[in-house]
C-alpha cells in the first residue's frame, strides 16, 4: 500500500506509470454489491479518513457529529480540556443509545460545556470520554466506571484537517499515510482561509464514478461548453493538463492558468462580470504569503490550480488564494453523498462577502453539471451490456483510483484468509 510512484518526465504519462497499464479497465468495482462490502472493510475501516477541520470544533467542549455509513459508524468529535480533538463512537455504553442527536451533516457548531449526558439514561461522560457519573450507581453490581467510557476512534490532525481511522491498530501514522506529495503542503496557509460555504448532493452512483469526473479533463469540451473558451471547447485544440503525479495511493493533477481563459467576458455569467468573481473564485484575493513549492510540483507556468486527491475519498483543490474541498461518502454500492466546501480568507468588506458567495454558487452549478450525469451512468453500467471501458493517456488518475481500490481489497482478503488457504 505504500508504493512510491516516480515523478513523470516529458512524454506519455502511461509510459511513466507503466504499472497502471494501457488497456481498457473493468468497472465491476463500481457496480458490485459484494465488492462494496469488501471496500467497507478493506478501505473505509482501514484508511485515514478526513471528517472535519479544526475550525469546526474551535473551543473546549465544542463538538460535531459525523455519520460514516461506509464504516457503519456514527462519530462524535469534541475538543477536550487539553485543546486536542478526540473522536468517539456516538453511543452511550449503557444501552447503545446515541449520546447526542446525530445529524448526517452536523457541521454546525455545538457546545456541551464540560460533560455529555445521555438523554435516555442520564449517564455522564467527560470530554475525554470517561464515564464520570450515573444515576443509582450502587444498583449496578461490580460496575467499574473505568470500563465504561466512550469507545474511542483513532484521531489525528494534519494541516488543520482532522482524520480518523477505524482500524484497531492503524497500519501507518497519518503523516506516513499521507506521504511526501501531500505533506509538501505543510506550509500552505489553510488556517487563514476560514470563511466557508458548503453544500451536499446525494447521488445515485458509486462514489468512485463521481471522483473520476475530477480526475480527467477529456470531458470538459463536451459537458462544460457554456463556461469554457475555444481553446478548451474544441476537442482537437490540444488542451491538456500540465502535470499528473502519483504517490502511494494518492493522486495529483495540476493545470495551467485557466484564469486567463475564463475571465473572457463571453465565457462567464453576467453576475460574474458584475461581481468580478465566479468559477475561478474572486478575481482578487488577499496576499496570504509565500506559497509552498509543493503546491505546483510540475512547475507549470502560468500555474492555475492543483487538485490533491487523498485516498480514498478526499480532494483538496487549491487555487492559490482560496481552495475547494470535496468528500465522496459511499452510502451503498450505487449511491454516495458528495460534500463540497469552499474556503476563503474572511471577508473584510461587504463586496468581498458577495464575491465569495457568487464564487460558491457558480462552482456549485459547475460541479452539478458533472453530478447530473451520474445516475444515468450508474444505471447504464448496471445493465451489464459492456464489461470495460478505454482510457486515454491523460486518464492515469482514473486508472490509479480503481487500481488502489482493487489492491486494498486484495490486501484485506489476504490478511483475513485462513492460514494455509
Amino acid at each position: 500500500m505504500a508504493t512510491k510512484w516516480p515523478k513523470p518526465a516529458e512524454g506519455s504519462w502511461t509510459e511513466h506509470y507503466s504499472d497502471l497499464g494501457t488497456g481498457p479497465i473493468p468497472f465491476r468495482d463500481s457496480i458490485s454489491e459484494e465488492f462494496y462490502a469488501l471496500e467497507q472493510e478493506a478501505i473505509f475501516k482501514r484508511a485515514w479518513l478526513n471528517i472535519s477541520r479544526v475550525e469546526e470544533t474551535p473551543d473546549i467542549g465544542s463538538y460535531i457529529t459525523r455519520q460514516i455509513e461506509a464504516a457503519d459508524a456514527s462519530l462524535l468529535l469534541v475538543r477536550d480540556h487539553d485543546g486536542g480533538i478526540r473522536a468517539f463512537h456516538n453511543l452511550c455504553r449503557r444501552r447503545g443509545h446515541a449520546l447526542v442527536p446525530a445529524d448526517f451533516r452536523a457541521t454546525e457548531l455545538r457546545s456541551t460545556g464540560d460533560e455529555f449526558e445521555c438523554r435516555h439514561c442520564g449517564w455522564h461522560y467527560g470530554l475525554d470520554g470517561k464515564l464520570v457519573s450515573l444515576p443509582a450507581a450502587d444498583d449496578f453490581a461490580g460496575l467499574d466506571t473505568a470500563d465504561y467510557g466512550l469507545v474511542p476512534v483513532h484521531c489525528d490532525v494534519w494541516a488543520g484537517f482532522v482524520f480518523v481511522n477505524f482500524d484497531h491498530e492503524p497500519r501507518q501514522s497519518l503523516r506516513d499515510f499521507l506521504g511526501p506529495m501531500i505533506t509538501a503542503l505543510d506550509d500552505y496557509p489553510f488556517g487563514q482561509l476560514t470563511e466557508r460555504y458548503d453544500w451536499v448532493a446525494h447521488n445515485n452512483s458509486n462514489w468512485k464514478i463521481f471522483a473520476d469526473a475530477f480526475q480527467e479533463y477529456y470531458h470538459v469540451p463536451s459537458l462544460h461548453t457554456q463556461q469554457v473558451p475555444p481553446e478548451v471547447r474544441d476537442p482537437n485544440a490540444g488542451f491538456t493538463c500540465g502535470h499528473f503525479q502519483l504517490d502511494g495511493p494518492h493522486r495529483l493533477v495540476s493545470t495551467a492558468g485557466t484564469r486567463r481563459w475564463l475571465l473572457a467576458p463571453e465565457y462567464m455569467y453576467p453576475i460574474e462580470r458584475a461581481t468580478e468573481s465566479g468559477l475561478v473564485g474572486p478575481w482578487r484575493t488577499p496576499d496570504i504569503g509565500e506559497l509552498p513549492p509543493g503546491l505546483n510540483p510540475g512547475n507549470i507556468e502560468p500555474w492555475g490550480i492543483s487538485n490533491f486527491q487523498i485516498f480514498p475519498n478526499l480532494e483538496i483543490l487549491i487555487y492559490g488564494g482560496w481552495y475547494l474541498l470535496y468528500r465522496y461518502w459511499p452510502t451503498s454500492h450505487n449511491t454516495h453523498r458528495f460534500e463540497a466546501f469552499t474556503y476563503f480568507h474572511p471577508a473584510r468588506t461587504v463586496r468581498e462577502r458577495i464575491e465569495h458567495e457568487v464564487a460558491a454558487v457558480v462552482l456549485k452549478e459547475f460541479a452539478l453539471q458533472d453530478a447530473g450525469m451520474l445516475g444515468g451512468t450508474q444505471a447504464a453500467l448496471g445493465y451489464d451490456v459492456i464489461d470495460e471501458y478505454p482510457l486515454n493517456d491523460q486518464e492515469i488518475l482514473v486508472r490509479h483510483l480503481h487500481k488502489m481500490a482493487v489492491d486494498w481489497v486484495g490486501a484485506y482478503q489476504r490478511d483475513v484468509a485462513p492460514a494455509g488457504a
